[in-house]
């Protein structure tokens, strides 16, 4: 969320900021609103002040046997305590309106993003590995023998309908192993401290960290109110929420493998073969909670953690900085980490590392304290995929796919599969 300060001193480089992204110039609106909202709140205080002021003149007026100024004294006390309760009411609402529309502004981005419309103005920063050189046609994950051995969709549309999968043997021995393996790298390389949390969370911690308000037809909501999370990043960021936290536990550096829901509105056509795009899948999330002159290197560490992951299993990808237009709406800056997926001979999107700055921070009250006595700040907040599982094993499966219909697996992944190096043509670790 915005900081209403900044809007009031430089209303110029706010709606700069949003043109950025696209938007319409919006500083008027908010300013208007607030307006509103800071003169009902004088005139409640101005009213209070009055209905002081007559309260203690009620009694004077009565001691010195004044009826008529007495009575009119009580009169203007009991107005002016109508007056005040309106008044705050009026506030309140204005207040919430300014609040709502700030809620529904995205962020601001930083100086060195690219300006763009959509993702061809992204911008690429650099590659890893090369794509391999395969002496037949490479097929697409779903396509492979081992693979399709293990990957039942049709079980699954049974169960749930479209987008969803039912993983057996060999296959989710591989997801399992991918996950573990993640973890250990975050945990005993990287230094992030693994969290288990729950996949249920209330309205604020989805407003926390921005899936509210504008984007609640992406996820799915239970009967009894409790949303799906989309990503860990929501459970993760907001265990700081309305708390002070002190100095010396910055930064804050986490990891959680969790189940993951999104609806995918607005996603109709898209990636429906295979496990590309899926209702319910499983994501290792990182996220840091920094001082906020810590943010930017903070941001590029986070996304060198992802990295190592690809690198650990000899997958080739490439980091894309995005534009203004394609970045996410809490985000100030964003790299993607594109995977190589031979099948579709195309990189595809497994990881985006973001840095928030203090934007979802004010949505959630999250400060921290310097030092005995200083005012609390706001912190940083950053958040990425280290990986996303299921991806990542498409990502396995295509670069390693044979000939014959067996799948070669990443060195990196023998020692979490009992020494299994491939999966043959029928779907069987060997």
């Amino acid at each position: 969320m915005h900081d209403i300060r900044l809007i009031r001193e430089t209303p110029e480089a706010f709606d700069a900021a949003l043109a950025r992204r696209g938007l319409a110039p919006m500083s008027a609106e908010v300013l208007a609103l607030d307006g509103r909202r800071r003169g009902l709140i004088h005139a409640a205080e101005t009213a209070l002040a009055e209905r002081n002021a007559a309260s203690k003149a009620v009694g004077a007026a009565k001691a010195r046997g004044d009826e008529a100024e007495f009575e009119r004294l009580r009169g203007l006390v009991a107005t002016k305590k109508d007056e005040i309760a309106r008044l705050e009411a009026e506030a309140a609402e204005a207040d919430g309106a300014v609040r709502d529309l700030l809620m529904g502004i995205p962020n601001a981005p930083l100086d060195d993003v690219p300006d763009g419309r959509d993702e061809t103005a992204n911008v690429e920063l650099r590659r890893w590995g090369a794509p391999r050189v395969f002496g037949f046609p490479p097929k697409e994950h779903y396509e492979i023998a081992a693979a399709a051995a293990g990957m039942d969709f049709a079980a699954a549309a049974k169960l749930s309908g479209s987008r969803f999968v039912v993983l057996r043997g060999a296959a989710i021995r591989v997801h399992r192993a991918l996950a573990q393996l993640m973890l250990d790298l975050h945990v005993e390389k990287h230094g992030l401290t693994e969290t288990w949390t729950p996949v249920l969370v209330r309205d604020e911690a989805m407003y926390g960290t921005n899936q509210l308000p504008k984007f609640a037809e992406d996820s799915y909501r239970t009967t009894n109110g409790w949303w799906l999370i989309p990503t860990s990043e929501v459970t993760l960021t907001n265990l700081v929420a309305g708390e002070i936290v002190e100095d010396a536990a910055l930064p804050m550096r986490m990891t959680a493998h969790t189940q993951c829901f999104r609806s995918e509105a607005g996603s109709a056509g898209k990636d429906t073969a295979g496990m590309l795009r899926q209702h319910q899948f499983e994501k290792v999330e990182m996220v840091s909670i920094t001082r906020p002159e810590d943010s930017r290197a903070e941001h590029e560490r986070m996304t060198g953690c992802a990295e190592a992951v690809l690198q650990a299993l000899e997958l080739p990808y490439r980091v894309v900085a995005l534009c203004t237009g394609d970045m996410g709406f809490g985000a100030q800056k964003t790299y993607d980490l594109e995977v190589w997926l031979p099948g579709q001979d195309a990189y595809r999107e497994i990881s985006s590392c973001s840095v928030c700055g203090d934007f979802q921070a004010r949505r959630m009250n999250a400060r921290f304290r310097r030092g005995e006595g200083e005012k609390p700040e706001f912190v940083h907040t950053l958040n990425g995929s280290g990986l996303a599982v299921g991806r990542t094993l498409i990502a396995v499966l295509e670069n390693g796919q044979e000939a014959d219909g067996s799948v070669s697996l990443p060195a990196a992944l023998h020692p979490y599969l009992r020494g299994a190096a491939r999966i043959d043509p029928e779907g069987r670790l060997v």
